[in-house]
């Protein structure tokens, strides 16, 4: 559920845009009359309004969840904060200036932000996130958690690379399904292939280095 909950926006933004692609004269009216005066040169298009339109209604997901946890007093996640300041900024501008690039840059900048986290979390705070965030269930060595946070790194620089090289590439609905399915699934994916890393080494005992680097030492 929690998952559902932190890739609501995303969710949101698909069916917005898969819907409003299904009838676009009825999006690029309902985007004219209520954005219109919004926007530099005042109408959007045929090709504008279903994106635009996702956009805010991925806008209005975003703040929803932040409104809904503040009022039953739960602790919002840096996270989403950072997802709902960027969707609310370069949404606002996607808006203002009738260019999806912005829409396009958010997931990138999400996943960059992200792997700067992993990145600095250790020399600033002396923290490992994947040993915070993991290490309640698993018992594994130091170099374990050292590997994985780097893994993390190189994974969120990757995705964000592969998102504009999918927006820049491909036609908006193919961005927009890859998105919300492809992201999505390179996620899982990953996770699982990580739990899988640390269910091998969760037994290993604390040792200082890696199994190939302690087999070459003296006997």
């Amino acid at each position: 559920m929690k998952l559902l909950f932190d890739f609501l926006p995303i969710l949101v933004f698909f069916a917005a845009y898969s819907i409003a692609e299904g009838d676009v004269a009825s999006t690029v009216d309902l985007t004219n009359s209520a954005f219109g005066a919004f926007a530099q040169g005042g109408t959007f298009d045929a090709r504008q309004a279903p994106v635009l339109l996702a956009t805010l209604m991925a806008m209005l997901a975003a703040a929803g969840q932040v409104s809904w946890l503040k009022r039953r007093h739960r602790k919002v996640e840096t996270t989403l904060w950072l997802s709902l300041a960027l969707v609310v900024v370069l949404g606002g501008l996607t808006i203002w200036l009738r260019s999806e690039s912005f829409v396009r840059w958010k997931p990138s900048v999400i996943y960059w932000a992200m792997g700067v986290a992993f990145w600095l979390s250790p020399m600033l705070f002396g923290r490992n996130l994947p040993k915070a965030l993991l290490g309640e269930h698993f018992d594994a060595p130091a170099w374990v958690w050292l590997r994985l946070n780097l893994l993390w790194i190189g994974f969120f620089s990757a995705m964000g690379l592969i998102n504009l090289w999918v927006a820049y590439t491909f036609d908006g609905e193919t961005w927009v399904t890859y998105k919300l399915l492809g992201g999505l699934g390179l996620l899982l994916a990953f996770t699982l292939a990580q739990a899988l890393y640390l269910a091998r080494h969760a037994h290993a005992g604390q040792t200082d280095g890696p199994p190939a680097a302690k087999a070459g030492g003296p006997r």
